[in-house]
This record gives structure tokens, sequence and C-alpha cells, in this order.
């Protein structure tokens, strides 16, 4: 099995270009959190012409909805969100310059097409680890939204956070992949 590729917040374009279908990740740096909520409310912004909180410009978005932190952490169980119910929006924050999202489940079309379209890349975080994964996120803020509880949107430090590439900009999709292995198996 290949080993993880370390890769820094911001994302570059030439690091999406390395990056293909079942590469195994290690994110370290800035990610922000959102789900469906944020993203509406970021999308309405960017329709109104307005300032989004936070630069898109290389960032990773992690859909999650994490858990209250207990005593000395920085955050709770924070386990991946389903990541169809952000479709919607993704294409709109891609042309922004968003270059990385992390959940779970497929993207549509839409999604996918955008993914190569604005040279992105959908990352796929392990369900039913959020208590793991949590111990990767040092540092935890709220940057927009606070009235949305645990969707408001937080500007988290990550540390080797690990995920898989679903979705690279050649249109490679780890999870139709699979799905075609195992038929023929």
């Amino acid at each position: 099995m290949q080993e993880p590729v370390s890769i820094d917040t911001p994302i570059s374009d030439e690091v999406v270009e390395k990056l293909k279908a079942g590469d195994r990740v290690l994110i370290s740096g800035v990610i922000y959190s959102a789900r469906d909520a944020a993203h509406k409310r970021l999308v309405e912004l960017i329709k109104e012409g307005k300032n989004l909180p936070f630069d898109l410009t290389g960032q990773v978005i992690y859909y999650v909805g994490p858990t209250p932190p207990k005593p000395g952490m920085a955050i709770g169980s924070a386990g991946p969100t389903t990541s169809y119910r952000m479709d919607p929006y993704a294409p709109s924050l891609m042309a922004e310059g968003l270059k990385g999202m992390i959940g779970k489940g497929f993207r549509g079309q839409e999604v996918i097409e955008a993914i190569k379209k604005y040279r992105a890349v959908y990352f796929a975080a392990t369900g039913g680890a959020g208590a793991l994964i949590s111990k990767m996120i040092k540092k935890v803020e709220v940057v927009a939204y606070e009235d949305l509880g645990t969707e408001a949107i937080r500007r988290m430090e990550v540390e080797d956070f690990p995920a898989i590439v679903v979705n690279d900009i050649y249109g490679n999709d780890l999870y139709r992949q699979g799905r075609e292995r195992y038929k023929k198996s």
C-alpha cells in the first residue's frame, strides 16, 4: 500500500495536479468546517457580491458539525457529514477558489465537473472515526455564523489529518472504480 502524501494548506494547483483518486493524504495547516446552512449563506454572499468571512483561495472545507469539546480538547467528536447535501453550493465555492472538500459519500456529476474545471479535489474522511479524527484538530475558533451552533464556520488547525482522495481533477472517482473492481471479482 502506498504511503500517505503529506500536504499543507492552503492547497496549490501544483499539489492538486499530483493527487489521484485512491491516494491517502495527511493534511496539515488550516481547514474550515461548514455544512449546508453555512454553505447556503456563503453562496448568498457571493451572489450579492459581498465579502466572505474568510478567503476561499486554496482552502479546504471539512463537512462536519462537531460535538462540544471535553476538557483539555480543542474539539469534540468530529466525524464527516454526508457530502451530497453540499452539492448545490460546492461549484460556486470552487469558482471562488476553494481547492478541497472533505466529507463522506458520493458527489453529484455537477460537482465532479466543477472539480475538473476549477482544479479542486474531494477527500473522504473515515465515517465513524470522529473521536479519532478530533485528535488531529489542534485548535478551533468560530469565524462566522455562530448562531448556527455546531454548523457555524470554524477555523481549525490540523496536523496529519487523514483522508483519501475520492475525486481528482482527471475525472477519477474512487467509489465508482471500487464498485467496478468488486463487480469484476
